[in-house]
């Protein structure tokens, strides 16, 4: 299993790489994710170049062992493979698209979720840890992998295969893999979004709220007002870490959840459209198609055949 052409790794993250990469292929030897023993870390295989449909993607971090694979905020690009790692540190609305995978060299990954209050437990035992603070910045991000991540990574899938240990020493591997995070070039973004009190741990709960309120008709001065931020600072600062507006936002979950309602549900577009919070079909049907290229009823038929 070789990573892409352009990857180059020095000798000591080949080698991890390598042995990463077999350990993910025999916790996933089916494509698709899939949970482990360990909570929270997911080994997932693809074998072929799939495009994965927009989707709700809760923080987490994903490490490529093989292959390549293209994340997209929005209008932007994001593209990670072995020398390179992805961070999601607050839930967004992003899509997915595996660049190179075949039955033969299939695409290995892992993801590991991330809870903020585990980054608030890792700062408040580690101490000061010398993260800059940073103007607020995407919740989202690429960084260059280094020995020391990845081989905490490691130990942590390593410990698939001796289960009596994982309830003791999971906790530590993973409370190690955030302070290399938190101690990255971009660990700034992690750290901001944990702190209390710091504007962007506010557009992080502004977020929560909108992912749990998503089918409410949403009033930015009442969300401003629940965060403690001016009108304009959260506009601001919400742009900033999603690419998005609250209002845009909230558009793409209740579109998404709308999608999820009438594959999974059965429901016509009408139902699935009042159940998140659209009062007009004709409105739904309107912006159903311009965000997914297609009106529902035929959106659906191209689902349920690429299924």
């Amino acid at each position: 299993m070789n990573p892409p052409r352009e990857s180059v790794l020095e000798p000591a993250l080949e080698n991890s790489r390598r042995e990463l990469a077999e350990r993910i292929a025999r916790g996933a030897q089916t494509p698709g994710s899939h949970c482990t023993a360990i909570a929270g870390l997911h080994l997932v295989r693809y074998e072929e170049c799939v495009q994965s449909f927009p989707a709700l993607v809760q923080p987490a971090l994903c490490i490529l062992a093989n292959g390549s694979k293209e994340v997209r905020l929005g209008d932007e690009r994001y593209v990670y493979d072995p020398l390179n790692f992805l961070v999601v540190s607050v839930a967004m609305p992003v899509s997915g698209r595996i660049l190179d995978a075949t039955v033969h060299d299939p695409s290995l990954s892992l993801r590991l979720d991330i809870d903020p209050e585990d980054i608030n437990a890792v700062i408040a035992g580690a101490g000061p840890l010398g993260v800059p603070t940073r103007s607020t910045q995407r919740g989202l991000y690429v960084e260059r992998m280094d020995t020391a991540l990845l081989d905490a990574v490691l130990r942590l899938v390593r410990l698939l295969e001796t289960p009596k240990d994982i309830a003791v020493l999971a906790p530590l591997v993973r409370r190690e893999i955030l302070y290399r995070l938190l101690g990255g070039q971009q660990g700034h973004r992690l750290y901001e979004i944990a702190v209390a009190h710091s504007q962007t741990h506010r557009v992080s709960q502004a977020i929560a709220w909108i992912n749990r309120h998503f089918h409410r008709s949403l009033r930015i001065e009442d969300l401003a007002r629940e965060v403690n931020l001016s009108v304009s600072t959260l506009h601001h600062r919400f742009k900033a870490v999603t690419s998005m507006s609250p209002l845009q936002y909230q558009k793409q979950l209740r579109l998404q959840e709308a999608r999820r309602l009438m594959l999974s549900e059965d429901l016509d577009a009408s139902a699935a459209g009042y159940r998140v919070g659209y009062e007009s079909p004709s409105q739904f049907s309107r912006e159903y198609s311009r965000h997914f290229g297609a009106p529902p009823v035929r959106d659906l038929a191209r689902l349920r055949i690429s299924l």
